[in-house]
């Protein structure tokens, strides 16, 4: 496949619904199989469980957590897969399947710590203790993963966060947060246009009308793309969070509708957080814009631009260097850190698979984990897959059997296999067939498939990584990144 000639269409399908593969999910759990049983109900908070045991059963569990569902939007049924092909392949395996819906909506990852810990009680009080119980998940559903690792230790046998906010909920926050600084503060003040800008009136934190500011930011965006000094100052805002750019008009296309989806987050879903924490848990007090750009992989792409525009880059970071701050509050940082920030004190395996060029959760969060366990000194429980493709969570059903059999393997034998191997892993996804080249975060509105794309990959460091320290180490004695 031809990457870059498609990376409209890719980029649309993985921003349709911010979850990743929840297309698939929306559609309803299939019928169930005659040689497995079903099991469903709602638990004591209102979330919908799902259970699906064959009757074949191998003895192990894979509990699958879902991503991130917008405020206001109906909740999906509870999936024990991601889609019924891959649901199908696993059962026919022997494994058993199970996951709730969740309690609620948005940044829902407290109630999804609860709901699936109660998922898994009633398994082992239905069908007994498994022999392996594994936790898998995309998008926020991976952050949430590598969180039940964290949160109980001993129930896992091992993980796989496929698209994840694996530097943690502080660091994905926070970045959102210089997304809209840095977009209020700029597109604001664009001298190219004489009428008052929709940027203008944007609310940063303490939105009461999210939707009204969305609207605002879209519009802001839309008139942008109009100039080129626009679109030098959208790469710029883009750049500091380290959203994937380029050169060419199929890039600065993907780039736009990544970046809608991105606005809803900094200006629409950050209501839902606050209300949850109490509070505004994000802050950019002591962040320097400019040596923010010097570390971004996209610092070229805006020094291109700025020039092409005839703009001054050294005035608009001395704008964003005077621009007001923000400061987190106490209580909603701490309840943000609890749901979840990462000590990198891993227990049990855990294996990662990541777009390279993932417009919704950058590639980069994969270095701010890896750095974290690496601290911890448990460097030898994580591996990490990378898939050379554009969007979010756009795995094809082959990528994330063949990443889910890596992660079983270490578990059954002790040991990792080569990961570095990327042919070895492209020919093992192929020979699943082409029943599973498709993907399933546009399973339901753009049918593509493509080949295997496993490669290596290096992501550079995440602009503003946040890691709590390891178990039993104060914060007072240790460096926090950001």
């Amino acid at each position: 496949m031809r990457v870059r000639s498609r990376l409209a269409v890719l980029a649309v399908a993985a921003v349709a619904v911010a979850g990743g593969a929840q297309a698939a999910i929306r559609a309803g759990a299939p019928a169930c199989r005659t040689d497995v049983r079903c099991e469903a109900g709602r638990l004591r908070d209102g979330a919908a469980w799902t259970i699906q045991m064959p009757r074949r059963w191998n003895g192990r569990l894979l509990l699958f957590s879902h991503g991130f569902i917008p405020p206001g939007e109906p909740n999906v049924p509870a999936a024990g897969a991601i889609d019924p092909v891959v649901g199908d392949h696993l059962l026919g395996q022997g494994y058993a399947l199970a996951g709730s819906s969740y309690a609620s909506v948005g940044w829902a990852v407290a109630d999804a710590f609860a709901d699936q810990e109660a998922v898994l009680r009633r398994f082992r009080r239905e069908f007994g203790t498994p022999r392996a119980t594994v936790a898998w998940g995309d998008s926020m559903g991976g952050l949430i993963t590598a969180g039940l690792l964290q949160r109980q230790p001993r129930e896992f046998a091992g993980g796989l966060a496929m698209c994840g906010v694996l530097g943690g909920a502080v660091a994905f926050w926070n970045a959102s947060l210089d997304l809209a600084v840095v977009f209020k503060t700029l597109m604001a003040r664009d001298p190219d246009r004489a009428v008052a800008q929709p940027a203008s009136r944007l609310v940063l934190t303490g939105i009461t009308d999210p939707r009204a500011n969305v609207a605002f930011a879209r519009a802001a965006l839309t008139a942008a793309q109009r100039t080129s000094a626009g679109r030098a100052r959208t790469a710029l805002a883009a750049a500091l969070i380290d959203l994937p750019g380029g050169a060419g008009a199929g890039w600065e296309r993907a780039q736009f509708h990544a970046l809608r989806t991105q606005l809803a987050f900094a200006f629409g879903y950050r209501r839902e957080l606050e209300r949850r924490a109490g509070g505004n848990p994000s802050w950019n007090a002591g962040v320097d814009y400019a040596a923010q750009l010097r570390r971004s992989a996209d610092r070229d792409e805006v020094h291109a631009l700025y020039r092409a525009a005839g703009l001054e880059l050294r005035a608009d970071l001395a704008t964003l260097a005077a621009a007001p701050r923000n400061h987190a509050q106490a209580r909603a940082r701490a309840y943000l850190e609890r749901n979840i920030v990462f000590d990198g004190e891993l227990q049990a395996p855990l294996l990662t698979l990541h777009t390279t060029s993932d417009w919704i959760v950058p590639y980069q969060h994969e270095q701010a984990f890896a750095a974290a366990v690496a601290g911890a000194g448990r460097g030898a429980r994580i591996r990490q897959l990378f898939i050379r493709r554009t969007g979010h969570c756009t795995f094809t059903d082959a990528e994330m059997l063949t990443a889910l059999h890596v992660l079983l393997a270490r578990i059954d034998h002790g040991r990792w296999p080569d990961t570095t191997a990327v042919a070895a892993l492209n020919a093992a996804a192929r020979r699943l067939g082409p029943a599973y080249d498709g993907f399933a975060s546009s399973r339901q509105a753009v049918p593509l498939k493509a080949p295997p794309a496993f490669a290596a990959a290096r992501p550079s460091p995440l602009l503003r990584q946040f890691d709590l320290p390891p178990a039993g180490v104060t914060s007072a004695g240790t460096t926090l990144r950001w």
